[in-house]
């Protein structure tokens, strides 16, 4: 009997384990080259639940796309991008906006690192924080 019990409270305590992981990270797949050199189609990405204002420019972080995010052919999954500008910053170069306009509250400004293959705010202006999934940690490899 007591075998059972620890068995249940050994089953309990892993799936509580696993559950508070999915809480906090997600994994995610690249797959276009938007974000090349530095990641690369079919690279998997473990990537930790934040918010915005503990992000900083330069992370690469992790979106849900919105109609605008998705161009000419409907996208699923998430959107990888380099954080360009946070709350308070100058909007970038190129991106919609007035100009010497600073990024409002609750917004922010995503580039791809390879201009070129990349659909990024110079084409859908400002994401709001609610698309944030989170910050990339570590790029697992393919």
């Amino acid at each position: 009997m007591q075998a059972v019990i620890a068995a249940v409270l050994i089953s309990a305590g892993v799936a509580a384990f696993v559950m508070l992981l999915r809480r906090r990270f997600v994994l995610a797949t690249v797959s276009g080259f938007s974000m090349a050199p530095t990641l690369l189609p079919g690279d998997r990405l473990l990537v930790r639940r934040a918010s915005l204002s503990r992000l900083r420019v330069g992370d690469i972080v992790v979106v849900t796309p919105d109609t605008r995010m998705a161009g000419p052919r409907p996208r699923s999954g998430y959107v990888i991008k380099r954080l360009a500008a946070v709350p308070g910053d100058r909007v970038p170069e190129h991106v919609p906006s007035p100009s010497n306009a600073q990024v409002p509250p609750g917004w922010m400004a995503l580039l791809g690192d390879n201009p070129d293959a990349s659909r990024d705010s110079r084409d859908y202006g400002l994401v709001t924080q609610q698309r944030l999934v989170g910050v990339v940690v570590r790029a697992l490899g393919t």
